[in-house]
């Protein structure tokens, strides 16, 4: 299980889909446990790595906190919201379109080639500001009730919307990573879904994942994470379309 954690940092850190490993782990390991408890805990392993990531991209890559604090604030309301809805709407009924979006956002990437490799960024509009929030609000609700596929949907919103490259836009979907397990861990801690113990283990490997998979990530820049991207995107589909057939 902490092997698995440390994967799930390491590929999470780099283009998101850390929950593809760490959540089917922890169902796998404790399959007697309700499943908002398992959620709860992931997120406190998750929001360790999270963190540690932002931490490290701070370190070699310019993060435009102005643009993203007030977005990771409208993140962290919306997951909060969308933690609440898992007692009340069953998550089955959105497995069958997870691996269409998926599909959608990856055959993107894949026809547009050089989408992300220049790092230029966008001066929006008001009104596409505004747009642009009201899309990381509407994930922001997804990752807390959900969560697959998280990762990817930011990080092409912030290469097609702020004119990111793709290292640029991981750093940046790491910040609102944080924001939106923060707001979903505040919903499971504060309704009894969290086992404390587990949940700091799995923090532990997985921040120390996010570490060696940030170094990765500087160390090959984006073209690395466009390909990494591509991978982790194929896998996702994969996975979501299996669960929702099976």
């Amino acid at each position: 299980m902490l092997g698995a954690a440390f994967f799930a940092g390491l590929v999470d850190s780099i283009v998101g889909g850390g929950g593809l490993i760490q959540v089917p782990a922890l169902l796998a390991a404790y399959p007697a446990q309700p499943p908002p408890l398992l959620l709860g805990t992931n997120k406190l392993g998750s929001i360790c790595g999270t963190t540690s990531a932002v931490m490290r991209y701070a370190r070699f890559v310019s993060i435009p906190w102005r643009m993203l604090l007030p977005a990771a604030a409208a993140a962290f309301v919306a997951a909060l919201l969308g933690a609440s809805l898992v007692s009340t709407v069953s998550p089955a009924m959105f497995r069958p379109l997870v691996p269409i979006m998926l599909s959608a956002v990856l055959a993107y990437v894949l026809w547009h080639k050089d989408l992300g490799a220049q790092h230029a960024p966008i001066a929006l509009s008001r009104r596409r500001s505004a747009a642009a929030l009201a899309g990381i609000a509407l994930v922001g609700v997804y990752d807390g009730f959900f969560g697959p596929g998280t990762g990817a949907f930011l990080m092409l919103l912030f290469i097609r919307v702020y004119g990111f490259d793709f290292l640029h836009a991981s750093a940046g979907a790491r910040v609102i990573n944080v924001a939106t397990n923060a707001g979903a861990l505040l919903y499971f801690g504060w309704h009894g879904h969290v086992d404390w113990g587990l949940g700091f283990g799995l923090g532990l490997c997985n921040g120390a994942g996010s570490v060696i998979g940030t170094r990765i990530a500087q160390k090959h820049g984006a073209k690395l994470v466009r390909r990494l991207f591509i991978a982790v995107g194929v896998a996702l589909i994969v996975k979501t379309a299996r669960d929702a057939l099976t």
